[in-house]
């Protein structure tokens, strides 16, 4: 039997457990008591309503932690589910269930790939911790920025960070994270004057008002993106007005809308452009910003090469560098200075309804972590 197989087994037992966030519904202590058979020193740190699991095996540096989260999105319409959810079910080749993808498999992975580095080199020279959350997936303010605080205040220092987070695009191992893009929010109201829709001389139509306003901001370039960076994006994601009557003239409209940004321009410009843009409209408004993460970036150093090797001697592939996707909890783990790759399975059906991952994929990524920790201590 191949020894990988050890890692559908995990994966199965943490999709059973119906962690829709930020509940964790025990998966957190199944990991616990996996990683404490194998020799790790574990803590339960929980913040509010938030679980968190900080284990680390050894008390040397360098340490590399693998990072992720043991809760998941919402499962939408069970009707439209082939098997239940929560029932982890394989039909040809691939392991269907909540969390396959992101991220249950890959922390199934992690700790099979641990099991097997210690069982060969039990005295290697540095640390292996695991940083778990069941707030990624919600507004992750509990979860493991609580806990690199934590972890700060003692001095304990993270050299190499892996995120499990869904990485790959079409193969496993075509493509990983080395940085993520900031995201800025903002919830803007223009005001108008209600008043009825028989007398529009009466009244001033807000949604008027911005069409022509929302049309620029859509079709503004923010600025060219850079080396690592694409150009920043503008989306909205949500108009709402009125009182519901066909026949009152709205007071105001809402709109929520966010960019994506990387280093080629801060939340500052964005802002201040886009005011100018409502300035120039000759508009009355309200803005309220809200930045929820900043870009970070790892260049290239000895984790990079070691994954990019590791990949391409295991799949063959030569594997694209991004920072693509949304946000990650990379954004709180790179700001202390730690080399932080997202390595994991393809994101195609990541919160989908029927989310799937092939099980080979998973035992073929077990394979990759554990030649990353080889390369890294060995």
């Amino acid at each position: 039997m191949d020894k990988w197989t050890s890692v559908i087994s995990l994966a199965k037992q943490l999709l059973a457990c119906p962690s829709i966030t930020p509940h964790d519904a025990d998966c957190q202590i199944l990991l616990r008591e996996r990683l404490e058979k194998m020799g790790f020193h574990s803590e339960a740190l929980r913040f509010d309503d938030v679980d968190n699991l900080w284990a680390r095996y050894g008390n040397t540096s360098p340490l590399l932690v693998f990072a992720g989260h043991t809760d998941v999105v919402p499962t939408g319409p069970l009707s439209e589910w082939t098997s239940p959810p929560f029932e982890p079910t394989v039909r040809d080749g691939y392991l269907y269930a909540r969390g396959t993808v992101d991220m249950k498999g890959a922390i199934a992975a992690m700790v099979a790939a641990s099991e097997e580095f210690l069982k060969t080199h039990p005295d290697f020279p540095g640390s292996i911790g695991f940083l778990l959350t069941s707030d990624e997936e919600g507004p992750s303010i509990n979860g493991t920025v609580k806990v690199m605080e934590v972890l700060q205040k003692r001095d304990e220092k993270i050299d190499y960070c892996i995120i499990g987070e869904p990485s790959s695009d079409t193969h496993l191992g075509d493509q990983i994270r080395i940085g993520r893009r900031g995201s800025l929010h903002c919830k803007l109201t223009i005001k108008g004057k209600q008043g009825h829709v028989a007398h529009p001389h009466h009244a001033i139509n807000p949604i008027h008002l911005a069409a022509p306003l929302l049309h620029e901001l859509a079709t503004t370039v923010w600025d060219k993106g850079n080396e690592y960076y694409p150009p920043t994006t503008f989306q909205i994601s949500n108009i709402h007005s009125g009182t519901g009557a066909l026949n009152v003239i709205p007071g105001h409209v809402e709109v929520l809308c966010n960019f994506r940004f990387g280093t080629a321009v801060t939340e500052k410009t964005l802002q201040e452009c886009t005011e100018a843009i409502l300035h120039k409209h000759k508009l009355t408004f309200d803005a309220e910003w809200n930045v929820s993460a900043q870009p970070f970036l790892t260049k290239k150093g000895k984790l990079i090469s070691a994954t990019q090797k590791v990949i391409h001697e295991i799949t063959g592939l030569t594997t694209t560098l991004s920072t693509g996707g949304g946000t990650s909890d990379g954004r709180f783990i790179a700001p202390t200075g730690a080399e932080v790759v997202e390595m994991g399975v393809s994101n195609r059906t990541a919160h989908h309804i029927n989310e799937c991952v092939k099980v080979d994929d998973l035992m073929t990524l077990a394979k990759i972590y554990y030649g990353i920790l080889q390369n890294i201590f060995i």
